[in-house]
């Protein structure tokens, strides 16, 4: 048996579509489109491949973009301004600041500069805390794109064992909140967890996020599992060219699990999709 792949491709068109026809909607009375902000600053490629995305994204959806691109010199203080004046412009519903940052920033003083309510990305301290009381909030994007392909696909997970591989606050912490909300069992693994290999074989849901190419193999994994590969990993091929992969052995693992995400086209684009999703929620909120 092969394992269902879970198209997160075609989930977040869906998504997108839907929210086009409720931006289209909201503009009767709003008189203006909600707005999405995303900071770049520096010459990184994959960065730049991210920004373009998301702007694209916003155009076809009817969203307006606010995108600002930085030279790799431009200082803390600089930045922190530019977030300041986002933060009150009534256009900009959402702010994400594209990661990494050259390694003079401060990424942690910069998310928190950002107006909690304009949060996109869902990572500020009190979105993270409301996460955490299970109250109402912008939910970090990729772990909400995680959990959104769960419920598409109608997997249950009441009661499920679901084991975490990675602990990160991007992906790891929030992601097993939202799982716990959904009243599954959860752990959370990492590299220093023992035994990894069983810890793994006990999930039901396996939800591998610790950006090491290939490294959740076959063995690691119970019969008829769902696997979600958050990873997303360049290796160098012998024609130089390189190829993506995730942190799962995705053609071992395919052939015993009941399903899984492919890479790419699994969780990624419903991580673009759930941060419009954020930017729509906090323009019918907070406009």
């Amino acid at each position: 048996m092969v394992a269902q792949i879970l198209d997160g491709k075609s989930l977040a068109k869906k998504v997108q579509s839907r929210l086009q026809v409720a931006i289209k909607e909201a503009m009767i009375n709003k008189k203006r489109p909600p707005g999405l902000a995303v900071l770049m600053v520096g010459d990184n490629p994959a960065s730049a491949v991210y920004v373009s995305n998301k702007e694209k994204s916003c155009t076809k959806i009817g969203m307006a973009s606010f995108g600002r691109h930085f030279p790799a010199n431009t200082t803390q203080e600089e930045l922190t301004a530019v977030i300041e004046e986002l933060n009150q412009d009534a256009n900009v519903d959402g702010i994400l600041v594209q990661l990494p940052l050259p390694d003079h920033f401060n990424s942690i003083a910069l998310l928190h500069s950002i107006d909690p309510k304009k949060d996109a990305d869902g990572l500020h301290p009190v979105n993270l805390g409301k996460l955490v009381r299970g109250e109402k909030g912008l939910r970090s994007c990729t772990p909400a794109g995680v959990m959104e392909i769960l419920k598409e696909y109608n997997i249950p997970m009441a009661g499920k064992k679901a084991v975490v591989v990675g602990r990160s606050i991007l992906v790891g912490k929030p992601l097993a909140l939202m799982l716990l909300e959904e009243n599954a069992t959860v752990t959370i693994a990492h590299s220093k967890t023992t035994n990894l290999g069983e810890v793994c074989r006990e999930a039901d849901i396996l939800i591998a996020a610790v950006g090491k190419p290939e490294m959740i193999t076959a063995d690691m994994v119970k019969p008829n599992a769902v696997v979600i590969d958050v990873g997303i990993n360049r290796i160098e091929t012998p024609d130089g060219k390189g190829r993506l992969v995730g942190d799962v052995d995705y053609n071992q693992v395919k052939e015993i699990a009941s399903y899984i995400t492919p890479v790419p086209g699994g969780v990624g684009p419903m991580t673009v999709a759930m941060l419009l999703q954020n930017t729509y929620e906090s323009y019918m909120t907070n406009s």
